[in-house]
């Protein structure tokens, strides 16, 4: 048995440039950091010649072929597993609509569990590559590539993706107690509003070429904030995520609604200096740069939303259990 662990994240500026439309024309930029929130992944060999998949379903084939959870397949295919295998995957949180990236997550750690399963040692640029090859070009889903790298990676990263399609992993250069302070200061609310991110995200990439200032302004932020981290000044990353929230919300339509806003208020009337919505926007988590002093008036602004206690994480995707009988 094999178990392969891997991070959550969140993204605090830089968002939309990570996708195609953008970076093939000019160097996108993205400020993100992994979460100590998972997603496991679980294989073991089968005794006969089937497949069977866990997850919220399950699937029990004789081919790849026949399998419905389409991140799994492919990533067998790539891999090169067809037959007798069991793989089960479990997460902290619910895997639809979180917008904390754990449809990437999955692809990452599928990859990483088969690739361990079968012996072969990668690298976290491979797994990465290899996931967004799964997702953007043989599936066609409208993201970018921010969500597969900082899985694979983890850490708090400023990530560099360029117009020859290479992605350039940074990290961030701060020290310990600068680390401690953002745990102290980032808080995370569930909104209970979920949605579908491909219809947000749809429009968002169809809109790219109309909006292409507008990402520039929150390439400039990611870049900013980045600096300001690394001279700790680390308030300015709440001020500088207001700024970008106030940009993203008009990428597309739905990424925000007046739910959403009125959230989003009241945080920063309790003292919240900025914040954004998660992932692609239209429900899933809140993000919340809050100084020390204002928490609990924030929670309590918020008190109707169910809190998620989190904090930083160093690691990429990583195998925790290598119990491998031939």
């Amino acid at each position: 048995m094999i178990v392969v662990q891997t991070p959550l994240r969140i993204s605090f500026l830089g968002g939309g440039t990570d996708f195609r439309d953008f970076y093939k024309h000019e160097e996108g930029c993205v400020l993100s950091s992994a979460i100590d929130k998972y997603v496991y992944v679980i294989i073991k060999k089968r005794f006969d010649e089937k497949i069977r998949l866990g997850y919220t379903r399950t699937e029990l084939v004789d081919n790849i072929d026949e399998l419905q959870h389409e991140l799994i397949r492919e990533a067998l295919r790539i891999v090169g597993v067809e037959r007798q295998v069991e793989i089960t995957t479990m997460g902290d949180i619910p895997a639809q609509g979180s917008g904390l990236g754990s449809s990437s997550t999955v692809t990452v750690g599928c990859l990483n569990a088969l690739y361990t399963y079968t012996g072969h040692l990668v690298d976290a640029e491979t797994l990465a590559r290899q996931a967004c090859e799964i997702e953007i070009d043989t599936l066609g889903k409208p993201i970018g590539k921010q969500d597969q790298y900082i899985a694979a990676f983890g850490g708090l990263r400023f990530i560099r993706f360029k117009s020859d399609n290479t992605v350039q992993v940074e990290s961030v250069g701060i020290g310990e107690d600068i680390r401690c302070l953002l745990d102290e200061r980032l808080l995370l609310f569930y909104t209970g509003i979920t949605r579908q991110a491909d219809s947000i995200l749809t429009e968002q990439v169809a809109q790219i070429s109309n909006r292409m200032s507008m990402l520039r302004e929150l390439k400039t932020l990611a870049i900013e904030a980045r600096s300001l981290l690394e001279q700790g000044d680390i308030d300015a990353l709440g001020i500088l995520m207001d700024q970008g929230w106030s940009l993203k919300k008009q990428l597309a339509s739905k990424i925000s609604n007046g739910d959403i806003d009125a959230m989003y208020a009241d945080a920063r009337r309790a003292g919240a200096l900025g914040g954004k919505i998660t992932g692609a926007g239209g429900g899933g988590f809140l993000l919340l740069y809050c100084p020390p002093t204002y928490r609990d008036r924030v929670r309590y602004a918020l008190r109707g939303l169910r809190e998620l206690p989190f904090r930083l994480e160093r690691d990429g995707s990583k195998t925790i259990l290598n119990a491998k009988k031939d």
